[in-house]
């Protein structure tokens, strides 16, 4: 009866679509083209905003902190689901899956800290542009990253540590496709009111302070964009980019709060469209920040064309060199 009631689970098995067990390696099909577009897609913003020196700013800094945890928070799951989806790897070790929980939740409530900091960036442009460049500098950047770091790190830290303090002596399979924080807790044998405590903190903390705080900001500079702008274009052009811009943050945050909810409230939701919920909620933005701040914001735009333009000049170049020579 000691061994039993002592022992615990050291390894689990993903089981993120049970449904479609049989079509698992057409799943991932799509799951790896969306991979490869969030690769190219954030890559190609990066190396684009890097290369240009007028976009050395700190909005497009910014942007480039959303593109690399967007590339590291999808690393963090993909390649693993593509593993087991393809060659039946899906076992992974406490540990591992810990390991994975913490980055996971980690690097998903930075691009939610992100996303505020962008807002209101945007805000103290367009409503305080005369005091923009004495408010936003290079101290504030360092103490916006330590407070995001600080809080991150944490409410994830005491997240994980719940979680590995608890017996899994029952089953061992993850109704997931990735170690997330209550498909883990929902197998244990001990009591898990704390663990649900702090997955309604971290819905909290962050969905009920940075949403109302993105929200707000986005009024402020619809409104004074409203404001300026006389013509009928520029006013729907505003209202256009606000909008798609709370749209996506929305997704963000709504798909994401319900797939950590969801145990926690015992929602009714199948297993496959949960885990389908879990992942888009990572996927989807990842894959469509590079279009929304990329290839909508026209100075990005304007520094493709620019690189793109050079390396078609200096590729002519170097073909045209050698024939003129021998011409001579």
């Amino acid at each position: 009866m000691l061994e039993a009631w002592n022992f615990s689970h050291s390894t689990f098995v993903f089981r993120g679509f049970p449904a479609l067990q049989e079509h698992r390696r057409l799943l991932a099909l799509p799951f790896t083209a969306s991979y490869l577009s969030v690769l190219l897609g954030n890559s190609l913003l990066l190396y684009v905003i890097c290369s240009v020196e007028s976009l050395h700013s700190p909005m497009y800094l910014l942007i480039c902190m959303l593109c690399v945890i967007d590339i590291l928070v999808v690393t963090a799951i993909i390649p693993n689901m593509l593993l087991g989806l393809l060659f039946d790897w899906d076992e992974t070790s406490l540990a591992g899956c810990l390991t994975q929980m913490f980055f996971t939740h980690f690097l998903s409530s930075l691009e939610s800290t992100l996303l505020l900091v962008m807002a209101l960036d945007r805000y103290v442009a367009i409503c305080h542009p005369l005091r923009y460049t004495e408010i936003v500098d290079s101290s504030l950047f360092m103490k916006l990253l330590l407070f995001t770091l600080l809080r991150s790190g944490s409410i994830m830290g005491t997240l994980v540590g719940l979680a590995d303090s608890l017996r899994f002596c029952s089953s061992n399979l993850i109704q997931h496709c990735y170690c997330d924080h209550m498909a883990l807790v929902s197998l244990a044998c001990d009591s898990t009111e704390k663990n649900t405590a702090a997955g309604l903190a971290v819905i909290i903390c962050f969905v009920g302070v940075d949403i109302p705080l993105i929200f707000f900001s986005y009024m402020k500079i619809l409104s004074a964009v409203l404001r300026a702008t006389a013509p009928d274009e520029d006013r729907w052009k505003a209202f256009h980019t606000c909008g798609t811009h709370l749209i996506i943050m929305m997704c963000f945050y709504l798909v994401g709060s319900v797939t950590f909810l969801s145990h926690n409230l015992n929602i009714p939701i199948p297993t496959d469209v949960n885990t389908f919920m879990g992942l888009m909620y990572i996927l989807f933005p990842a894959t469509v920040n590079p279009i929304i701040y990329g290839v909508r914001t026209k100075e990005i735009r304007n520094g493709f064309f620019r690189i793109f333009k050079l390396r078609v000049q200096t590729a002519m170049t170097v073909k045209v060199a050698p024939a003129g020579k021998r011409q001579m």
